[in-house]
Order: structure tokens, then C-alpha cells, then sequence
């Protein structure tokens, strides 16, 4: 559908990037499901294509493309199979932090392998005891001298038994600091040290999520990314990439889920007549199927405004929490209308589980409703 913010290059990529991802990522959708594996071939090959990271500037292999360019590209893959399209998710995440805040000579390398699809990035924020309450960290990073000193543990961390290196957040001052005496460094996790556990997830099993141990994990200090004291003032702002692409993620596994019911109920007669004729299957299907698009003209609005440097937190968080809540409650109806055969095992119901993650990783509901409130009330105004 046409829309003012894709031109003829990025509807290009988009059909582009769509049929490589019907062809090769799709058929292996419920396979990967079971064997909580993603594929390397297969993030290689994205690579070759470059499907990941385009944003990234061309000397650490990206394309030097928009961020559009990575949101059209990401929620082609998501369509297929939201848990491949984790590989975009945490590139751009990833790649923007270390592009943004690491040594050149440390992070050229990692970015180059990472576009290529060679490596896979983890971002370690989370905390048993943290939650939502992001910078109450207690995970200790030590200086020596010459390198830093991790020991703690952090949960939650997707692909956390698969990436190669995490983004870990660890506390370089006092607790009482709170945010600013927190450091950001990136972590090779086949150092001495680490180890890790996987959770049994209700959905998202191919990526998956766990914990990361660290266990005097000796890093480099040159491993820092950004400023020490400042990393997770300087980091967090680049979660408002994030939080737009995870909205294009959720939403193209509801407009998968929106086509294929359309079609369904289309063909399916009951009472002599094809079940869309009747207002009690259409209607409701209509109503998802016109907030499905209002939300992704949303997020690639602030897509948009991203790429031109202008103010989108708000807008963001709106993609963040509405999306992920407008997904699960379209594929749940989209399940409904297939009735028990959408109950069974299969594509629609593991496109609910699937989505159902999102309202409770990467910042929840409330979280963003407060972002929200603050850009528009002011953060004295909503100081909790």
C-alpha cells in the first residue's frame, strides 16, 4: 500500500527483501520453533544481500542507507518469522551503540562481521532484580588499571545462549548514582567466566531468551562504549531505533495473520453464504485490519523523523507499547476466525505466542505511557 514515507527505492527493498524471505526464511518458520536454532547459513546469506544493518555507515559494512531502509527490511523478515527478524532487531540496536560509542579500532571489526551475518550481538541490560527499574543494576564492573572486572548476572537477555558478544550494562560508581554510575562495555562471551542458562520461553523459541553469568569476566578497559559513569544516559537513547522497529516487527505478523484470515473467510460458507458476508466476522476484522495500518504509519513516521534528526521519544513509545498489544489481539482474533483448526499447533497460534513477548520485554506498557506523558507534561511533571 502506498504511503508517503516509502519512495520507489524502499518499495523496492521491500518486495526485494519480501520474496528472498517468503522463499527462504518462511518454510522453516514452525521447524525453527522446534529446534531453537536460527540458522547461520541463513544469517549469512542475509548478509551477502545486505539485509543487516544497512544504516551502518560503509566503513563498518553497512550501506549508509536510512533507517527506513532498515524498517521496511526488518518487518519483511518478521512477516516470515519474527524470530529471524531478531537478527535485524539486535544489528540495528547493536550496531548503532557500538558505531556510535566504541573505539573504532575495537568495534570495526565486530561491525563488519555483524553486517556480513557472521555474528550475532546480544544486549545485556536486564537484572533478576531490576525490571522495569532499568538502572537499578547491581552488576559490578571493577577498574584494575588495565581492565575492567565483571561479576553479576543478567536475565532476560535474548539469544543469550547463541550470541557471540553482548552490550553489557554494569555499575562503575555507587548505587546511589543511579543511572550515571553506570558503564556500557561490549563482552566477547567466549571469555573465561561467562556462562549461560536458556529459559524455557512460551514463544520467540527460535532467538530465545536466558541469563549471563559473569564471573570475574576480565574486559579490556578499550572495550568501554562511551564516556565511564555515562553509558546508559548515552546508550538508552538509541532505544527509541529500537522501539519503532519492534512496532514494524509485531505489526507484519499481524498483517500476515489479517491477509490470511481475509482469504480464509473469503472462501469458508456457512449457511449458503461465505462467512465474510456476515457482519460479526467482517466487522471485527475491518477494525484490526484498520489499526494494523494506522500503527505502522506510525512507526515508519518515526522511522521518518529519525532519519532527519528530529524529536520522535514520544512516538516511539507509542509504536512500543501499542504495537505489540494491537499485534496479539489481532492474531487472537485472526485465531478465532479459523476456529479449532486455528487452535491446533500450527502458524497462527505460534504467531500469538510469538508476539505475546513484546508486551513484556524491551519496556512495557507502562513504562512507554510514561515516556509518553513526560515529552508531553514535562519530566517534572512526571517525576516516577
Amino acid at each position: 500500500m502506498l504511503n508517503p514515507y516509502l519512495d520507489d527505492d524502499l518499495v523496492a527493498l521491500a518486495e526485494h527483501t519480501h520474496r528472498f524471505a517468503q522463499a527462504r526464511i518462511a518454510p522453516g518458520f514452525q521447524t525453527r520453533d522446534q529446534t531453537r536454532v536460527l540458522e547461520r547459513s541463513l544469517m549469512r546469506e542475509m548478509g551477502e544481500m545486505g539485509l543487516i544493518a544497512p544504516e551502518l555507515p560503509e566503513v563498518y559494512g553497512g550501506q549508509g542507507m536510512g533507517r527506513l531502509a532498515a524498517g521496511v527490511i526488518h518487518e519483511a523478515i518478521a512477516r516470515a518469522d519474527l524470530s529471524m527478524s531478531y537478527v535485524n532487531l539486535l544489528a540495528s540496536l547493536n550496531g548503532q551503540i557500538l558505531a556510535e560509542h566504541g573505539k573504532p579500532e575495537v568495534v570495526t571489526p565486530w561491525l563488519e562481521k555483524l553486517t556480513r551475518g557472521e555474528t550475532l550481538l546480544a544486549i545485556a541490560l536486564t537484572e533478576p532484580r531490576g525490571g522495569s527499574d532499568a538502572a537499578n543494576l547491581r552488576m559490578r564492573a571493577d577498574f584494575d588499571g588495565t581492565h575492567y572486572i565483571l561479576n553479576g548476572e543478567k536475565t532476560s537477555i535474548s539469544a543469550a545462549d547463541q550470541a557471540d558478544a553482548a552490550v553489557v550494562f554494569a555499575r562503575t560508581g555507587e548505587v546511589s548514582e543511579l543511572a550515571r554510575g553506570i558503564s556500557a562495555f561490549l563482552v566477547p562471551l567466549d571469555l573465561p567466566g561467562v556462562t549461560r542458562q536458556r529459559f524455557d520461553c512460551h514463544g520467540q523459541r527460535a532467538i530465545g531468551r536466558g541469563s549471563l553469568f559473569f564471573e570475574n569476566v576480565r574486559i579490556p578497559a578499550d572495550h568501554g562504549l562511551g564516556a565511564p559513569g555515562e553509558g546508559f544516559v548515552q546508550v538508552m537513547q538509541g532505544f527509541d531505533f529500537s522501539r519503532a522497529l519492534i512496532g514494524l516487527q509485531v505489526l507484519a505478523v499481524a498483517r500476515a495473520a489479517l491477509d490470511e484470515t481475509w482469504e480464509y473467510v473469503a472462501q469458508r460458507e456457512a449457511f449458503g453464504k461465505p462467512l465474510s458476508a456476515f457482519q460479526g466476522v467482517s466487522h471485527p476484522l475491518a477494525d484490526f485490519d484498520t489499526q494494523v495500518e494506522a500503527a505502522r504509519l506510525l512507526c515508519l513516521q518515526t522511522l521518518w523523523l529519525k532519519d532527519r534528526g528530529l524529536p520522535h521519544s514520544a512516538e516511539a513509545a507509542m509504536c512500543k507499547w501499542w504495537g505489540p498489544k494491537l499485534a496479539y489481539d489481532t492474531i487472537h482474533q485472526c485465531l478465532l476466525m479459523f476456529g479449532h483448526g486455528g487452535y491446533d499447533r500450527g502458524v497462527m497460534e505460534q504467531r500469538l505466542r510469538d508476539v505475546l513477548g513484546f508486551q513484556i520485554g524491551d519496556g512495557t506498557a507502562q513504562i512507554m505511557k510514561t515516556i509518553i506523558a513526560r515529552t508531553r507534561a514535562g519530566r517534572q511533571a512526571v517525576p516516577i
